[in-house]
């Protein structure tokens, strides 16, 4: 990039030479940086035509918050020319965080992998999705909170891998709060891995849908259900666990749910457990049609949704299970700064430590700080929906 002005972490570049997944932090006007309030990584081809369409010519772009697939190399960290001095020491939370990435890329190809073989009609082995699981649970008996500060980053085109993905890891995590046996546990994540297999014989442009599915639609829509009963009764070695897990999580304690209209006792503690987790997971993900909620909001439809429809003592435990303000949701605090919830092990759910980067009320990225609430006069005015923020949190995770 011969004619890109380099200053510290940030350089200017014209606009014909960006990609997706630059980080622009400012646009160049008069030969001076102008900033602007919606800073973020650039999501895709048509950001950059506008910017065309608008006249913008050069912009600045901080290398350190670009995406690996930007293409801009990063600045190796800096080591000491003390010979007595070893590596600086990695901090124990990033190696943790990179795990879980780790398990999430795995998890991903494996449900990607599968799907399409399901769709071509080959059978489905259980051991790969077993073995994810098993890495799930190591994880969450590591350290839950670097896995959840991961799933936090969602991609809206990738709903359907990252929320099987997820709905899994919220079945591990709320079976340990519950004290549930990890042997359980695991068939119940394989369960959640595959709850949504039956959505391969969908319709993609049902899918796909921008918009809410009409009634006709949505009957066609539920059908994934009746499709992942025929896939299931082919998968070798799935135990019942997995299978309720799978076949349960659109029941209803009333009977109103589907396929079977299953009714009250007819539905185990594991399959009720599934019936909560999927709405959650559901209800805090931008889909192609709705932005995502605040966990807080999400816990009042859950709420809403009892006792006719959901087990009401569940739902109690598995907001105590995930918090108030979970892990990797963002938050306001009373100076009006947001962060992401980075720690709460061991702590009142209302004084977690919080990772700040941004200014509402100066509409600007700031230096970014930990705040421990236990120590802080400040505390949290609310949860905040990444949806309405005009910035993108997901460079600080």
């Amino acid at each position: 990039m011969s004619d890109s002005t380099e200053s510290a972490n940030v350089i200017k570049i014209p606009v014909s030479k960006l990609s997706v997944g630059m980080f622009v932090t400012a646009f160049d006007q008069n030969n001076s940086q102008m900033a602007i309030s919606n800073a973020g990584q650039i999501k895709n081809r048509q950001a950059i035509t506008t910017l065309v369409k608008n006249g913008i010519k050069t912009v600045w772009v901080d290398v350190e918050r670009s995406s690996e697939a930007s293409g801009l190399k990063k600045k190796e960290p800096r080591t000491t020319s003390n010979p007595l001095r070893g590596k600086p020491a990695l901090n124990p939370r990033d190696i943790k965080q990179k795990h879980a990435k780790k398990i999430l890329a795995e998890a991903k190809c494996l449900i990607q992998k599968v799907m399409s073989e399901t769709f071509e009609g080959k059978a489905i082995e259980v051991e790969p999705f077993a073995e994810i699981a098993d890495k799930m649970i190591e994880s969450v008996v590591g350290d839950a909170d670097a896995f959840k500060c991961i799933s936090a980053l969602r991609t809206k085109d990738a709903y359907l891998l990252e929320h099987s993905i997820n709905v899994a890891f919220l079945l591990v995590t709320f079976g340990r709060h519950l004290n549930i046996d990890n042997a359980l546990v695991k068939q119940m994540a394989i369960g959640g891995i595959l709850h949504d297999i039956g959505k391969v014989n969908v319709d993609t442009t049902i899918l796909q849908k921008p918009a809410k599915l009409t009634p006709e639609e949505f009957e066609k829509m539920k059908l994934h259900q009746v499709y992942a009963i025929d896939i299931m009764k082919d998968i070798e070695g799935l135990s019942q666990t997995s299978i309720d897990v799978c076949l349960m999580h659109h029941e209803k304690l009333d009977g109103t749910g589907y396929p079977k209209g299953l009714i009250d006792e007819q539905i185990p503690q594991h399959g009720r457990m599934g019936c909560i987790v999927d709405i959650y997971d559901a209800l805090t993900a931008t889909r192609c049609y709705k932005e995502a909620m605040s966990p807080a909001a999400a816990f009042k439809v859950l709420i809403s949704l009892t006792p006719h429809h959901l087990d009401q003592k569940l739902v109690y435990e598995f907001i105590r299970c995930v918090g108030i303000y979970p892990v990797g949701s963002l938050v306001q605090l009373s100076d009006d700064r947001v962060g992401i919830v980075w720690d709460s092990k061991g702590r009142n759910p209302l004084n977690p430590i919080v990772k700040c980067f941004y200014s509402l009320k100066h509409k600007r990225y700031t230096k970014v700080a930990f705040v421990d609430l236990k120590k802080s006069e400040l505390n949290i005015e609310r949860g905040v929906s990444p949806s309405s923020l005009e910035a993108d949190p997901s460079p600080f995770y």
